[in-house]
Parts: structure tokens; C-alpha cells; sequence
């Protein structure tokens, strides 16, 4: 039987000693606002793709000072229950300057403390990658890092790193779910411990740091710094964290004095008040640093996102701005450190990865050159912990991308970091300059040699996850075990991992994970084209991944746009459905 609104709030004003969303709890109880009481109590703030994530109010559905107490009592005492000597190997805890970031992260450290841990402490704020660089470093346990990434300026996060340096994954997601629900009640709300001489508390960020830029010194450029002084490009942090790592990174390439800063973007800035949206994916989002390039007759952009785990770059080609996709990156990076691989080693035994809705590039190149590929499932928690699987069995593991700009250099960090992939992009663009070539003419090389690789990626904005979950099981109706045809082009292969079938095994098992919770629907077609379609994690969206590979880029784009169109209309009908095309 379901719990009466006013006993939860109730629940939440015995627990909550906050006073600023205690007020908003009782104002509301006050007012009689039941429906917003039921939105911010009645369901828990999910902990799920590597920790929480959403918009800071009061209530158990949000991100607060209570939700992060329990989420940080929750995951202390699972950690007692699954880790060797986990209090003495500590806890890493670092934050982004969002708005209450500083607090949280406090919170956080208090929360362990109070049951024993030791706190690998991170000073000030820092880049989400030095957090997880950090738990390999320092033989930690654990790593917390409060932030909400790209999201708008209202949201704030907890995201998770596991004692191998990865994103957590099932199953200790649910583990540690389970366990906040057992440690609900603070132990202590005293932050003052982590400012104090604590024995418990050890700042380490300076450490860290170090070790961390002498780790992308040498797999970025280990014979020193670059010798070029025509490699001048715009940077910005989107008002983000970024700009120290950069800085200290571009100084130990000997590039210093090449990067030009969008001045109104560089210091951090919670209400991100030049942009619409805080993400380098999105339109507008480095008009800026197009101004500042265009200012300084500088043709090369790069971009990280506010806590600089992900990488944006542009190039002026022909009087026009081209934005990098994230799988142009993607194979621009992977085919520069396999050209760089040493001969002397075994290529078979060089790996790379890419999730499932990544390009097919990579893999292009991985069976033209011989080294070996492997694709996982949606997100770094995959592409990391996978990539530590393939090490312990033998593999030299020197890459992983995901097309949403995220790209891993796994000699510093197991998760994507825009810091040291902006490390070896430069190293890359140095090397091509000696053969005059730009990011953009080796990308043209790269697609006359593997065929032109073109994608029409999109979202959709679902009503409701009902509504989703009716649509994709209406999609699955249309044959029989599965649909075969879409538009002109005959689907080859079937692969759905929500019910875990794929036409292409002998056993119709999947190569990948299943996970009934979530849609997740791909098809190879007749032609070499292949998409993706699923629902997103952690917002009201369904995705669409679509690829298509052709004789000129024309081409493969029209063929990737065709079918985006056919999926449109046959499959998910947005007027019929109610759905919002990006």
C-alpha cells in the first residue's frame, strides 16, 4: 500500500538538516502542493549509469545534501562488504565548481569518515578524470566525483568509480542501490572534519596531479616536447574546469605558447551564461571560440565540456567552420596511434574499442590492418571495464571512443578524459603537418582508404517511458520473429538486447549484455548500413544511431538520412506518438 504524501514529507523533514530544503519541504507541505510533493518524494533519485544524476531540490527524487549523505553511507557500507581493507586503500572524492559542488563533496568525505574511511581529498575544483586517474594511483577503493558533466546549470551529479579505475557496472549498480535503502538516516551532518587536522583526511590533489601529467607526457609524446611552432589553435572550457589541465598539459608538450583562450569562457562559471546548453555537442556551443579563432586567423578549435571528460574539435576548411563529429574524432585519433603503433610488437595483440552506437570505422580499419576490435555496449563503464578485461588477457589495449565525444587513452585513465586525448590529437596534428595534412585532409586520406563513413544521428523526446516502451514493442510486431525489410533496404541482421535475440548467432544469443529495462534495438542492412535505436538511461529520449558507407561522403549521407526518414515514418511516427524530433 502505497505511503500517504504528507508521512513522506514528514520522512524528510526528521531527516533533513538542511535548512534551505527542509524550508521548501515544509513551504510546500504547507501550501497543500501535493502534486509537487509527489514529484519530488513519492520516487528515489535512481542510482544507476555510475551514480546519480539530476536537478538539486529538496525532495528524495532530486539531488541534495540528504540524497548525497545516503548515497555516500550506501556505497561506504557496500564497500565494507565486497572490498579488502577498504578503509585503510580510501576513498578519492573530488568535485566541478557547479553550484553546490563544494558542499556535496564534503558531505561526501564527512559520510566516509564517520565510518572509517581514509579520503584521498581533492582540494579544490578539478577535471572528473583526475578522479578515477586517482583511484589507480593512490590503490584506492573508490572514487566519488560530484558533478553533472554537460548538463544545464540547475543539475549536479554523483557519479561512481570502482577500485579497477572504471565506472561501476552490475552488478554493483544495484548492489550499492540496495544498500542506500539500508543507511538511510545520516550519522553525521559535520562537514567540519574535512578542514580540520583529521588523521582520516589527506589532501591529494597536488600528487595526483602530478603523476597524472608525467602519465600523459609519456604516452601522448614520450620523446619530449613537439618541435612546431605553426600548430596555433582556440581553446575553451565551456566556463567549466578544464582550462589548469590544459594549460599544464599544452606547457609539457612545448605548445604553451600556441593556444589562444576564449577569454569569456575560461574560468569556471556555474551558470555557464554565454551558452544555451553547457555541451560542445550542441549548436551555438562554440560560436565563441569560432569568434575568437576568426579574431586571431587561428583555424583549429578545441573544446572540453564543463568537467573536460569529453573532446570538441573544429577546423576552418574553405572559409567554413567544420565541426568534428564525434566519430570523425574518433577515427582520426584510432588511426594515428595505429600508424604510431611499434613494429617491433605484435599487432594482433593491439586493441581497440568502440561501443555499439559508435561509428563502424574503427572496425573498418581494425580488419584492413590486422589489430584486434571489440565493441561493447552504450557508455565508458562498458568500453573501461571491458578494456581492463582484454589487458588481463594479453591485449594491448591503447584506445576506446564513443561518438558522443568521448574518447579513452587507457595508459592514463580507464574512462573518457578530453585532457589527454586533446594530448595525443595534438601530437597527431604536429605529425600530419610535417606531411601537410590537417585534421581534415587526414580525414579524407582515411576515407578514400576505408570508404566513406556518413551518419544521420538524432534524438527524439519521449512523452513518457509508456509511451516508449509501447512503441518499441509495436516495432518488434512488425514480423515475425523480427521486421526484415526498412523502407527499400532488407535488415540482415536483428539484434535486440532488450529481449535478448540476434538473428546473426547460430544460438540467436547476443554478442552483447541484455538488459530487459532498457530498449536497445540494432540492424545491420544489405548494403553495409547499420543503426541503432535506443532508450536513453537518464533522459525522456529515445536515440537513433544510423550509419551508412558509400563511394563519397554525398552519398553516405543521403543513404544515413534515408533511413532515418524510413524509421521516422514506418517505425516511430512522431505526430501519431507524440514524440519531439531534435
Amino acid at each position: 500500500m502505497a505511503r500517504d504524501i504528507q508521512e513522506l514529507a514528514r520522512d524528510w523533514l526528521r531527516l533533513d538538516e538542511d535548512k534551505a530544503t527542509a524550508d521548501d519541504i515544509s513551504s510546500l507541505l504547507v501550501q497543500g502542493d501535493n502534486e509537487e510533493l509527489e514529484k519530488r518524494l513519492r520516487h528515489r533519485i535512481a542510482f544507476g549509469t555510475a551514480g546519480l544524476r539530476g536537478p538539486m531540490k529538496a525532495g528524495f527524487a532530486c539531488m541534495n545534501s540528504l540524497t548525497t549523505i545516503q548515497a555516500s553511507q550506501g556505497l561506504a557500507a557496500y564497500l565494507l562488504t565486497v572490498e579488502q581493507d577498504a578503509q585503510r586503500r580510501g576513498v578519492v572524492v573530488g568535485r566541478d565548481a557547479r553550484h553546490n559542488s563544494e558542499r556535496f563533496a564534503k558531505l561526501t568525505a564527512a559520510a566516509f569518515v564517520a565510518k572509517g574511511f581514509k579520503v584521498w581529498w581533492y582540494e579544490t575544483p578539478a577535471h572528473t578524470p583526475l578522479v578515477p586517474f586517482g583511484v589507480q594511483s593512490l590503490n584506492a577503493v573508490a572514487g566519488v566525483m560530484i558533478t553533472a558533466s554537460h548538463n544545464p546549470a540547475q543539475d549536479n551529479g554523483y557519479k561512481v568509480y570502482w577500485s579497477n579505475g572504471c565506472q561501476i557496472i552490475p552488478p554493483h549498480d544495484s548492489g550499492i542501490a540496495d544498500t542506500i535503502l539500508q543507511n538511510l538516516t545520516p550519522v553525521t551532518w559535520d562537514t567540519s572534519v574535512v578542514d580540520s587536522d583529521s588523521l582520516l583526511i589527506q589532501g591529494s590533489l597536488a600528487l595526483v596531479q602530478d603523476r597524472y601529467y608525467k602519465a600523459i607526457q609519456a604516452v601522448a609524446s614520450p620523446a619530449g616536447a613537439l618541435s612546431t611552432n605553426s600548430l596555433k589553435f582556440v581553446y575553451t572550457p565551456l566556463h567549466g574546469v578544464g582550462l589548469p589541465a590544459m594549460k599544464q598539459c599544452v606547457h609539457d608538450l612545448g605548445l604553451a605558447s600556441q593556444m589562444i583562450v576564449v577569454d569569456a569562457q575560461a574560468q569556471p562559471d556555474p551558470d555557464f551564461p554565454t551558452v544555451k546548453f553547457p555541451n560542445p555537442e550542441e549548436k551555438g556551443a562554440l560560436d565563441l571560440a569560432m569568434e575568437t579563432a576568426d579574431a586571431n586567423s587561428v583555424s583549429l578549435i578545441l573544446a572540453s565540456d564543463p568537467d573536460a571528460d569529453r573532446l570538441a574539435a573544429a577546423e576552418k576548411v574553405s572559409g567554413k567552420w567544420h565541426i568534428f563529429t564525434g566519430n570523425q574524432l574518433g577515427i582520426l585519433i584510432g588511426a594515428y596511434l595505429f600508424d604510431r603503433y611499434p613494429a617491433s610488437k605484435p599487432r594482433e595483440k593491439l586493441a581497440m574499442l568502440a561501443s555499439t552506437v559508435s561509428s563502424r570505422m574503427l572496425h573498418a580499419l581494425a580488419e584492413t590492418s590486422g589489430f584486434h576490435f571489440t565493441e561493447t555496449l552504450t557508455g565508458f563503464k562498458w568500453l573501461g571495464n571491458v578494456a581492463r578485461d582484454l589487458e588481463d588477457q594479453g591485449y594491448d589495449v591503447v584506445y576506446a571512443f564513443e561518438e558522443a565525444l568521448g574518447y579513452m587513452i587507457p595508459q592514463t585513465v580507464h574512462d573518457k578524459d578530453s585532457i589527454s586525448a586533446a594530448a595525443i590529437l595534438l601530437t597527431a596534428m604536429s605529425h600530419w603537418s610535417t606531411k601537410n595534412l590537417t585534421p581534415f585532409s587526414k580525414l579524407q586520406q582515411l576515407y578514400q582508404t576505408l570508404g566513406y563513413f556518413g551518419d544521420a544521428n538524432t534524438y527524439l523526446t519521449s512523452p513518457s517511458p509508456a509511451i516508449t516502451a509501447t512503441v518499441f514493442t509495436a516495432i518488434r510486431g512488425f514480423g515475425d520473429p523480427h521486421p526484415v525489410q526498412i523502407g527499400r533496404r532488407k535488415i540482415t541482421r536483428w539484434r535486440d538486447l532488450t529481449l535478448g535475440y540476434d538473428s546473426k548467432s547460430k544460438d540467436h544469443v547476443p554478442d552483447l549484455p541484455v538488459d530487459k529495462r532498457s530498449q536497445m534495438i540494432t540492424c545491420e542492412l544489405e548494403d553495409g548500413a547499420r543503426f541503432t535505436v535506443r532508450g536513453s538511461g537518464t533522459e525522456p529520449k529515445i536515440k537513433l544511431y544510423i550509419e551508412c558507407v558509400s563511394k563519397s561522403s554525398e552519398l553516405a549521407k543521403a543513404g544515413a538520412e534515408e533511413i532515418l526518414r524510413d524509421l521516422l515514418r514506418e517505425w516511430f511516427k512522431p505526430e501519431e506518438n507524440g514524440f519531439l524530433l531534435a
